[in-house]
């Protein structure tokens, strides 16, 4: 690991607190560009695709009219001209081409309508009232010159036949998207939408946060791990493999301690943001790790943006709560953790703080670090005094990393220059301060540690001490004196050592800064408990007859998961990022489509790349087989779809072809039962049809596809799925979603945090679903296994895995009398109905 590295994770826990208002208004500004220019770009394509399809239709038409009735040439002018006549929609679309000619203007014009944050708000409540989606029904355009066709002289049973051919309109950000309602439906108004019998319950959380958090691993007189990850705390017996969840939190957890009684667990969360962007209050929960009860909530309202430390007195018996949370003057707070009030709090810094922690012999004595600083408060009569830690001759690191208290009274400091600082008492200076001079804290020692940061610090019960390095990724033993006595180092591919916590006088768990928790000793090594992705993922796949999955992500690394055994299986780092897989159906391959056009074939046995290839020179964003393996489909930012010819068992790949006629880059695709034809989805809200049997041609007649029926339902638009779109939805608020095998419930991620299941097919607005929290980012995936015995949902930036039991009205009971023995049970109420 190399310096720059150790730079990054030396300010990664401070990363998160620096320019957050700043960042966060560039970003909506960034979004409500890229809106505009979506919509600019739709417009223009629906424009131009509206004029093709006119011109085609109009000589049929004169021919059709002029045989039947030559008076009827006056009819179909009306009917033209009841659509937009020819010039009118030249028109339009060259004052569409005029709005992308000149984005600088409409990015001043943003620019000025985004620097007020209440006019920002009321702007975005407009468009999310005027982007709603409203569901109208209206006959197509074909299908009124048909009726007009039979109402100039057929009989009257053709005008019967086109009469069926009704629609659906849905609105996106004012695009119109029309689905054709199929032909098994005879009363759209009269389906019902209900929510699925099926519920879902937390089985197994893959991840840990270690990457930007400190201090957030413990271990437990039950013989548990607690450790967190996105919103959910997790409880993992080391010894049965088996876990419990804490998920009260409405965020991501920020930081976690624990009790002087070793029972009771203290965690703070950050703000986060509701759906309509409104900041949300924050808060301190302390609850029973035992019951998983919660039994105080602290501060709610009293912190801002998040709550990054927390610490318990020792010295009363924990009768006190230290909180620093995210705000710009990190404030300092004391809480009396029996009735929840506020003892006293303070300004602290301007600077990041990494910890906070009471003196263990006298609670009113307390010490933070962090950027630059240690600072020594006294607590009397509820109000602070500071004194700042000297560091006179020595050389004043950029970052106090961590600290811990010795037996002996002193203070041992972990720094970004690698040494341990020993902190002792001094006498006071009566003869400078006078009388009322109290004694202070000042280096007595320095002891040089690791090479690069100190990034934690933990005391053993002889009175020994573990200190664990960034860029040396050691884990050193000392004696009291601070002798070193043992040492050892971790894989290069976990990473740094974040934390430490000590099982018994020999075994301790290892939390890394690449989101591993370890476990082993000195002498015989460490082996990885918990793994998991450190960037943001996007690629989820199951496979079609095995309890596995795959996942990929911006960290370059391609993972296949166990269900059953709940464990990573091989895990492989690639020279790009993927973003999309898929399984063979013969289930002995995996494809990966990567960032720059490229994908692979990888061998689940071997994990050897069999066959590769490259399309285009954009992201791919969607890798799909036909339902028997003939065929694969590869949707890609560059508007197009390629189709491969599969042979030798997945192991070969002869280009078919090419769909062409999106005008939007692909999201999404789905194939046919039959495996002749593909539905796709756009980034401009298309849903396009393809008959890849005859040369991947684009069905131009959509009602021609009301009645196909589909091997897998992925597509987020479609007449199926309509009503899995909350009202206000702007084309972004759902990344993804699935239907399950059986064909009774379709599972959706959404933009906040959300994971929803409906019953299929919901084709009508407002549908009711089950709605599961946990993860603390936008869901980017979710996949059911081949059973439908579980459902997966992937976390974007939170970089977590969660599975979930899928279970049915008839298992509740089951489910509640086996919690005991389950490998899950969770203190988080039924998911709300919405």
């Amino acid at each position: 690991m190399d310096s720059s590295t150790n730079s990054l994770d030396d300010v990664s826990a401070d990363s998160s607190a620096e320019f957050p208002d700043r960042v966060s208004m560039m970003e909506v500004r960034l979004q409500a560009q890229e809106d505009e220019i979506t919509l600019l770009k739709s417009s223009l394509a629906d424009a131009l695709r509206r004029i093709r399809i006119h011109d085609q239709l109009l000589p049929l038409l004169k021919q059709q009219l002029i045989a039947v009735n030559p008076g009827a040439s006056r009819m179909l002018n009306q009917v033209c001209c009841s659509d937009g006549c020819t010039s009118s929609r030249k028109l339009s679309s060259s004052s569409a081409v005029d709005g992308i000619r000149h984005p600088a203007t409409r990015v001043r014009r943003n620019s000025e309508k985004l620097g007020n944050p209440e006019r920002q708000r009321k702007r975005l409540d407009k468009k999310a009232a005027s982007s709603a989606n409203l569901l109208t029904r209206s006959p197509s355009l074909e299908n009124r010159a048909k009726e007009l066709v039979a109402s100039a002289g057929s009989p009257g049973s053709r005008r019967g036949t086109y009469s069926q051919g009704q629609s659906i309109k849905m609105f996106i950000r004012g695009r119109p998207i029309t689905m054709y309602v199929p032909s098994n439906i005879q009363n759209y108004e009269d389906l019902k939408m209900e929510p699925p019998s099926e519920r879902l319950d937390l089985d197994w959380v893959y991840g840990y946060r270690g990457r930007d958090c400190r201090a957030n691993l413990y271990f437990l007189p039950t013989g548990e791990a607690v450790y967190f990850i996105a919103c959910v705390i997790v409880l993992y017996h080391i010894n049965n493999r088996t876990q419990r969840h804490y998920r009260k939190h409405t965020d991501c957890v920020r930081c976690l301690t624990l009790h002087p009684d070793k029972v009771r667990v203290a965690s703070g969360q950050t703000a986060g943001v509701d759906k309509d962007g409104k900041p949300l209050q924050p808060c301190v929960h302390i609850w029973d790790s035992t019951t998983l009860v919660t039994l105080q909530q602290i501060g709610l309202g009293a912190f801002q943006r998040g709550v990054g430390s927390v610490a318990f007195s020792f010295a009363d018996s924990g009768a006190f709560l230290c909180v620093i949370d995210d705000s710009n003057e990190h404030m300092l707070s004391v809480w009396d953790c029996t009735k929840g009030t506020k003892h006293a709090e303070i300004k602290s810094t301007n600077e990041a703080v990494f910890a906070v922690e009471f003196n263990p012999s006298d609670s009113t004595n307390i010490i933070t670090c962090g950027k630059s600083h240690v600072y020594f408060w006294t607590l009397n009569g509820g109000q602070f005094t500071k004194k700042q830690g000297i560091f006179g001759k020595y050389k004043k690191p950029k970052f106090i990393q961590c600290f811990v208290f010795s037996l002996t009274g002193d203070v041992l400091t972990g720094d970004s220059e690698g040494n341990i600082l020993t902190w002792g008492k001094s006498a006071a200076d009566v003869k400078t301060l006078g009388k009322g001079a109290k004694e202070t804290f000042q280096i007595m020692r320095q002891t040089r540690a690791h090479e690069g940061s100190v990034f934690t610090l933990w005391t053993l019960h002889g009175g020994g001490l573990l200190s664990g390095g960034g860029k040396d990724r050691k884990i050193i033993r000392w004696s009291a004196d601070l002798a070193p006595e043992r040492e050892c180092e971790i894989p290069e591919k976990y990473g740094a050592v974040r934390t430490i916590a000590d099982v018994d006088e020999e075994e301790l768990l290892v939390g890394t800064t690449r989101n591993a928790i370890l476990r082993g000793t000195f002498s015989d090594g460490f082996v990885a408990i918990v793994q998991g992705h450190v960037d943001e993922m996007w690629g989820l796949a199951t496979h079609p007859s095995q309890n596995i999955f795959f996942t990929c992500g911006h960290d370059r690394q391609v993972c296949l998961w166990n269900t059953e055994e709940h464990k990573l299986d091989w895990c492989i780092t690639l020279e790009e990022y993927g973003l999309c897989a898929d399984f063979c159906p013969n289930g002995s391959v995996v494809s990966v489509g990567l960032s720059t056009g490229r994908w692979m074939v990888l061998d689940l046995l071997t994990r050897e790349v069999v066959s590769e290839s490259t399309d285009g020179n954009e992201q791919l964003s969607v890798m799909r087989y036909s339902p028997d393996g003939s065929f694969l489909a590869v949707g890609s930012h560059d508007n197009f779809i390629y189709i491969y010819n599969v042979t030798e068992s997945g192991r070969r790949y002869i280009r078919f072809g090419k769909c062409n006629g999106h005008s939007s880059f692909i999201t999404h695709l789905d194939w046919s039962k039959d495996g002749k034809y593909i539905m796709s989805n756009s980034g401009d809200y298309e849903i396009l049809y393809w008959d890849i049997a005859a040369g991947c041609k684009l069905l131009r007649n959509r009602y021609e596809s009301k009645d196909r029926e589909w091997a897998s339902y992925t597509c987020v638009l479609g007449f199926h799925v309509m009503g899995v779109w909350l009202e206000g939805s702007d084309g972004t608020d759902i990344n993804a979603l699935c239907r399950s095998h059986d064909e009774r419930m379709v599972a959706v991620a959404d933009d906040f945090c959300k994971v929803h299941l409906f019953q299929y097919p919901c084709p009508k607005p407002k549908a009711p679903s089950h709605k599961y929290e946990g993860h603390g980012s936008h869901v980017t995936n979710v996949c059911f296994t081949h059973s439908d015995s579980h459902l997966l949902s992937m976390g974007g930036k939170d970089t977590c895995i969660l599975q979930w039991k899928v279970f049915g009205a008839g298992d509740s009971r089951e489910r509640l009398a086996s919690a005991s023995v389950s490998s899950t049970s969770t203190s988080s109420p039924e998911p709300v109905t919405s």
